[in-house]
């Protein structure tokens, strides 16, 4: 057996562009993306996506160079995902909540040679080029190349430079053959996580992972041939967390929406008869709280998978209600999203609703891509037992876990230990195996399924001239979960007083330097704050009082037909989006 070796025939690097190919062969005439009145085959989003890897060869884009795109759910998003690789390139796609500054640091970071930008975005993506220029002309940076995502359905003719997406479309060869990956380890994709430093770090897939965790979901979710999915997860999540790929892999049909409203979500449902979709927690309430003129009867059950924040029990049973079956995972960027699922047993469904939707709440058993998952105690990196008490770091090992982070090997060489990745998160094992989390162990805010980095919110508080000492820690919000709160004690002023500054003048100051999501949603000012011996602050003191505080809230009185906004204290708006 030792004398029989590979070959072209018998060994071929794993991808997730083989899907699409497959897909465009053997599912020519279905229809693979529905946006508005746009409706493509997979024959034609084959052909497209050649035709626009095609175009990026012609721009010079090379092997490994990085793609950068800002867009929301829409068709162009979607291929990119398939057309970017094809070419060679790795995709980055960037969360459109993060603000000009952020923007900018993942351009530099990356060494973007190309920034795709929806026409939604054009002012966004303006500052974010003006920041990276004044680095550039101090030879810091050099600038992407800037082509335009116009709307497919209803152009608007919003220009950023003279490149337009439709146009690489129509320039690019529908005959082009994608460059092939010769090694499946070689980067597909780059993901942007801020974690709890003030730095966001990139994580690196791999073609392998990409493929694997795909595969592992599909067949996790026991998704079936032709599905009719609805885009209400940002594709910069995780990539969609690989459903831009699993999709394609089954067959089915990409709903895309711009934005997720609940009038578009239910009206999707109803008109395209959707079967599965993901989406955060908060999505739920979206949907829970729909106006009667937003809500469609849903004829058939929609699956949805759900990751983020684990969903209150309450929540789940008005779900199941509504009409939509709901599964539970539990991802990170690490680990290409998803990497437990809630995996449901028959013996469960005699149970009663409220018993159910508790189990539903776990996080689950490890998706099949994942060769181990544990507990571990850290003192010792035994196994904690299976009782479903004692508390440890959850860890997992497996092909669908990142390459590293990109240009931070300190970083990279922290999170793989032991033959490990260490997620940061801390759970018990119940005695049936599956993992549920109790506590985190990094800083780490979840709001409205967004990671916001306590450590970085401090670091911009700490910036004021009268803050002496900041922390800050979750606390409790009717619709996003948890949002920030800020514990600061104040330097005096002149004449010796503190009294000065309000709780106004700080979330002014916030919201000057912090996206919008990350802006505290109450400061609570102390004489000094808690502390150990050795001067720690004692931040299990401040999460005991921030539990005690009540965020009001009310809809807002006027439309937006793009986002949606709710009023919190200091009227951020915000977007429904996913932690993964």
């Amino acid at each position: 057996m030792d004398q029989l070796s590979k070959c072209e025939a018998n060994y071929v690097p794993l991808t997730p562009l083989t899907f699409l190919k497959r897909a465009g062969s053997v599912y020519a005439n279905r229809t693979s993306i529905i946006y508005e009145n746009i409706r493509f085959t997979w024959r034609q989003t084959y052909e497209r996506c050649c035709r626009l890897a095609s175009s990026l060869r012609s721009l010079n884009i090379l092997n490994n160079h990085v793609v950068s795109v800002l867009a929301p759910n829409v068709p162009a998003m979607y291929e990119m995902h398939f057309s970017v690789p094809m070419a060679g390139a790795v995709l980055n796609t960037i969360n459109s909540r993060l603000d000009a500054k952020n923007v900018a640091t993942i351009l530099r970071h990356s060494e973007a040679k190309a920034l795709f930008v929806d026409y939604q975005y054009v002012q966004l993506a303006s500052e974010a080029l003006r920041i990276l220029m004044a680095d550039s002309q101090q030879g810091q940076s050099s600038m992407p190349l800037v082509i335009v995502i116009d709307d497919v359905d209803s152009p608007t003719g919003v220009r950023l430079g003279e490149l337009e997406y439709e146009q690489l479309i129509q320039m690019g060869n529908p005959r082009f053959v994608p460059i092939e990956v010769q090694d499946e380890w070689d980067p597909i994709s780059l993901n942007y996580t801020s974690g709890t430093t003030s730095e966001p770090k990139g994580v690196v897939y791999s073609h392998r992972g990409a493929y694997l965790s795909t595969l592992a979901l599909v067949l996790g979710w026991e998704m079936g041939n032709e599905p009719v999915y609805l885009w209400s997860l940002p594709m910069f999540h995780c990539n969609g967390w690989t459903f831009t790929w699993g999709i394609a892999a089954r067959g089915g049909t990409n709903v895309c929406i711009r934005n997720t409203t609940a009038f578009d979500m239910y009206r999707s449902i109803a008109t395209h008869k959707v079967t599965h979709m993901c989406c955060a927690p908060i999505v739920f309430n979206i949907l829970l709280e729909a106006k009667l003129n937003e809500r469609r009867e849903i004829s058939s059950p929609v699956q949805i998978l759900t990751g983020g924040a684990p969903p209150p029990a309450p929540l789940l049973e008005k779900m199941e209600h509504l009409g939509f079956h709901v599964t539970h995972a539990y991802g990170l960027t690490e680990a290409t999203g998803p990497a437990l699922v809630c995996e449901w047993q028959a013996k469960w469904n005699h149970l009663p609703e409220e018993h159910k939707a508790k189990i539903k709440c776990r996080q689950g058993i490890s998706v099949l891509t994942l060769a181990d998952v544990d507990v571990k105690n850290m003192e010792t990196m035994e196994s904690v037992p299976h009782d479903g008490k004692t508390i440890g770091e959850i860890v997992l090992r497996g092909s669908s876990i990142m390459k590293g982070y990109l240009k931070d090997e300190v970083a990279t060489s922290k999170a793989f230990k032991n033959g490990w990745f260490f997620t940061g998160d801390v759970g018990v094992i119940h005695p049936d195996g599956y993992l549920e989390i109790k506590d985190r162990s990094k800083d780490v805010i979840i709001s409205g399924g967004e990671n916001i980095s306590s450590v970085e919110l401090e670091s911009v508080l700490y910036k004021h001239p009268r803050v002496l000492e900041a922390a800050v820690v979750a606390m409790p919000h009717p619709r996003w979960g948890e949002s920030p709160c800020a514990f600061i004690s104040l330097r005096e002023n002149e004449t010796g007083q503190k009294g000065d500054v309000k709780e106004a003048d700080i979330i002014s100051y916030c919201r000057k330097n912090l996206p919008h999501f990350m802006i505290p949603k109450k400061v609570k000012f102390l004489s000094q704050l808690p502390k150990t011996s050795t001067g720690k602050i004692q931040k299990f003191q401040l999460r005991a009082m921030a539990k005690t505080f009540q965020v009001t809230e009310k809809k807002s009185t006027q439309v937006n037909k793009e986002i949606p906004q709710y009023h919190v204290e200091g009227h951020e708006q915000f977007l429904a989006m996913s932690r993964l």
